[in-house]
């Protein structure tokens, strides 16, 4: 089962008068990764690189930025996959040390700096959301935003007309459950869209 981040993680790697200042993080897209990576650009004028990995369905990346090819972004991207994780971004912000490490010295350096931010990250099981709409009446909205809580589902929309209808975010898994359990305590008078 694919895992994702629950918050970012970094670690700090001197090699050779190099120094390497990895993170990971989750991101949601391609998009989201290449705002953060301009970011520290921004933030690291100085840095000699910036290379990074994404691991994010189709939208996955390796970017070497300068270094030689297949020694940066690559390695990095197998550490992610190795540790089966799912929107993921590695980034690692190179300061060039004057002395050269050559290309095993390279996927050595990138490699050990995500994995030893992995090291301090905290892992989670990636869960796939189901979206559900649901309109019951005015008496009912208290209790079954309690149901919603328990269920740990992130409320998206609340309209108020003739129903309140909520629309929300619940993990696959338990989406069947919490539908019996909202059509119970509803007495029927839920409405699914």
């Amino acid at each position: 089962m694919p895992h994702t981040l629950a918050a970012p993680a970094t670690a700090e790697l001197l090699l050779r008068k190099s120094r390497f200042i990895a993170c990971v993080q989750p991101v949601p897209d391609r998009a989201a990764a290449q705002a953060i990576v301009a970011a520290l650009r921004a933030g690291h004028p100085g840095a000699a690189h910036v290379c990074w990995a994404l691991m994010a369905g189709g939208q996955s990346a390796a970017v070497d930025d300068g270094e030689p090819s297949g020694t940066a972004g690559r390695p990095m991207l197998e550490v992610l996959r190795h540790h089966d994780l799912e929107g993921v971004l590695a980034t690692v912000v190179r300061y060039f040390g004057g002395i050269k490490l050559g290309a095993g010295g390279l996927v050595r350096a990138y490699t050990d700096s995500v994995a030893q931010a992995l090291q301090q990250a905290q892992v989670v099981p990636l869960q796939r959301l189901q979206t559900l709409c649901c309109a019951v009446p005015y008496a009912f909205e208290g209790a079954v935003r309690r149901e919603l809580a328990a269920a740990q589902a992130v409320l998206r929309e609340v309209s108020h007309g003739t129903l309140v209808e909520l629309r929300f975010d619940v993990p696959e898994a338990g989406s069947a459950d919490l539908v019996r359990r909202i059509d119970d305590l509803a007495q029927g008078r839920a409405a699914w869209r």
